[in-house]
């Protein structure tokens, strides 16, 4: 650093020669930069990354003064172009060690602040995706759940009509393997297309009413223009499941009333059923729990959700920023 104030001293003085130009700008920044890497490469990852401070310090204190006395040296070798100011005062050994200590530090300060904010953030990154990872195998989890959740209340339905030997067994089925290879070939994706979603929904609503006998009264109206509007797949089927499961269905004065509206950006969903106190589920269920959590994960403060409980009806309103 005193070997650079001395040569922009001379700048107005026209001494700079080609010697001069080498030794300040080629050979001392090259100590420097080897200082740098020295402590970036080596002295770093080895001692102060493995908390032995006490080594790091002692090692830095012994490099900075052996290259303080060899740049020293560099500088008797040529001291025409380093020592000497150009008034033909020569620096001394303590004036100019303690400028190449300083000089020292700052490269090593440098090179130490480097190692910090690169390692911060490749931390901050490895961090996101052992989290990026950690949610995805969650949804799978949770999304796991759906199918066998499904399916095991779907064919409790049709038992329940192949028990009584009805006529709508085949056509329950028939719904039952459109609605899984919707689930199993179509869901693969983190969103689907709306329509194909609500003609899911519709599926399942009708194997409901082939359960019930064609007793099953729901008022299910869609609102809105369906274009291409996406989202995550089996998301909204669970409030419907919990309807037929809790509520009563077979009451043309008390129907399940379920109503989706879409803008383009919006969804909007609302069911309400009548409750049916002595149809309880004892294993407790798991389809409103995974809805939640899914809802959660995949739409972080993109969504409402306000569940009523009351004592004759349950409803359940959800807005969704698509």
């Amino acid at each position: 650093m005193i070997s650079f104030l001395i040569f922009i001293s001379q700048l107005d003085e026209k001494k700079i020669d080609v010697n001069e130009i080498l030794v300040v700008f080629v050979l001392f920044p090259f100590i420097n930069i080897t200082l740098f890497y020295i402590n970036y490469l080596i002295l770093l990852p080895r001692f102060f990354h493995k908390k032995r401070y006490t080594v790091y310090v002692i090692i830095i204190a012994i490099i900075v003064v052996l290259f303080g006395l060899g740049k020293y040296g560099i500088g008797l070798i040529f001291k025409q172009y380093v020592l000497v100011h150009g008034n033909g005062h020569v620096v001394g050994f303590g004036t100019y060690f303690i400028g190449t200590a300083f000089t020292s530090l700052f490269f090593l300060f440098l090179s130490t602040a480097l190692k910090f904010a690169i390692d911060w953030f490749l931390n901050e990154r490895i961090q996101r995706d052992l989290e990026n990872q950690r949610l995805s195998a969650e949804l799978a989890f949770l999304k796991s759940q759906i199918n066998p959740h499904f399916l095991f209340n779907s064919l409790n339905s049709i038992y329940s009509l192949a028990y009584q030997r009805s006529a709508t067994t085949p056509e329950a089925i028939l719904k039952l393997s459109e609605i899984m290879r919707y689930m199993l070939y179509e869901c693969n994706d983190n969103k689907v297309d709306l329509a194909k979603e609500l003609q899911y929904l519709q599926n399942y609503i009708d194997l409901q009413k082939i359960r019930f006998s064609n007793k099953a009264y729901i008022d299910y109206k869609v609102e809105g223009k369906i274009q291409n509007q996406q989202i995550v797949p089996l998301l909204l089927i669970a409030f419907i499941e919990n309807a037929f499961k809790h509520g009563v269905a077979n009451n043309p004065l008390t129907p399940i009333r379920l109503l989706i509206d879409v803008d383009e950006e919006h969804l909007h969903f609302y069911i309400q059923n009548k409750k049916h106190n002595n149809n309880r589920d004892a294993s407790g269920g798991i389809g409103l729990n995974n809805v939640k959590r899914r809802l959660n994960l995949l739409y972080p403060n993109k969504y409402n959700l306000d569940i009523n409980d009351e004592t004759d009806t349950y409803t359940v309103e959800l807005s969704l920023v698509l």
